[in-house]
Formats: structure tokens, C-alpha cells, sequence
């Protein structure tokens, strides 16, 4: 979700550090894992403000696809998806990797997120459109007879 393993660690050490600490107000009445995710959520979104206050860092090796097989094709698709994604907006794509990477439900997903279940429900569902779309402009994905509605 992040883009950067680093960051990512950063996080994760930072959200078991905050469920630590908030450990004895947790409500033993509900579930763990949402509470967790939100706290996860909640450093995400704070990581990511600290992001957009400094410059970005862009990379200057560019992998140049070949034949070498399906391998490298999947590692192709994975990086123009990771592109794909990194261009949409931000509550989409965490909608959109909390279902399909974290495997969460709509439901969990809008409890880690404080949002209802049907603005969960639109976000994911605008984060495959833009993603496909995005797809098919950089000509990774060829399109289908049937076009899906622009969001």
C-alpha cells in the first residue's frame, strides 16, 4: 500500500507500538483484528500526510520488458498494476488493496476505515474501474467489447 518496504516496516513497528499501548482500552466485546486495522489505517494516513509535506523520490531504473517468459510477464503486470494503483485516489486504493490483498470483508473494511458499508462498496468498485482503465491506456490490458462505466 505503500510503495516502499521500508515505510512499510516503519508502519507496522508503529502500529504494534500504538496497539501496545492502547491495549487496556481495547473492548474485549469486539473483534481484534478491525481495531487493529484501524490503528493501521489511522498510521497510513498519518505516513502518508508526512509524504506529501516532502518531495517525491522517483527511481531512474526502468525494467525493460522482454520474452523471458511468464515470469517476467508477471512481474511486468505487478508493476504497471503497483503504478496503476498509485494513481488513484488514496481512499480507493486502500479499499481496494484491504479487499483484495487483506482479503477483508466490505464490512470490516468499513469499520477499519470509519466509513459505511456502501461508500466501501463504491470505492472498490471505482478503484477497478480507474485500475482497468489506467490499464488500458498504457496498452497492459486489451479492451473488451464491453466497456465499463467511467467513475
Amino acid at each position: 500500500m505503500l510503495g516502499h518496504r521500508e515505510d512499510a516496516e516503519d508502519m507496522a513497528q508503529e502500529t504494534f507500538v500504538r496497539v501496545l499501548r492502547s491495549l487496556a482500552r481495547w473492548d474485549q466485546e469486539r473483534d481484534f483484528e478491525p481495531w487493529l486495522l484501524a490503528i493501521a489505517g489511522n498510521r497510513y494516513r498519518s505516513l502518508l500526510a508526512k509524504r506529501t509535506r516532502r518531495p517525491a523520490v522517483y527511481s531512474l531504473e526502468n525494467e525493460i520488458p522482454d520474452d523471458a517468459g511468464d515470469l517476467q510477464a508477471a512481474g511486468h503486470l505487478a508493476e504497471e498494476i503497483q503504478h496503476g494503483l498509485s494513481r488513484i485516489r488514496e481512499e480507493y486504493r486502500q479499499a481496494f488493496l484491504l479487499f483484495h490483498q487483506e482479503e477483508l470483508s466490505y464490512a470490516e473494511i468499513g469499520q477499519v476505515m470509519n466509513v459505511p458499508l456502501g461508500t466501501v462498496k463504491t470505492w472498490v468498485h471505482r478503484a477497478r474501474g480507474q485500475l482497468i482503465q489506467r490499464l488500458q491506456k498504457r496498452g497492459v490490458v486489451q479492451e473488451y467489447g464491453h466497456a465499463m462505466r467511467k467513475v
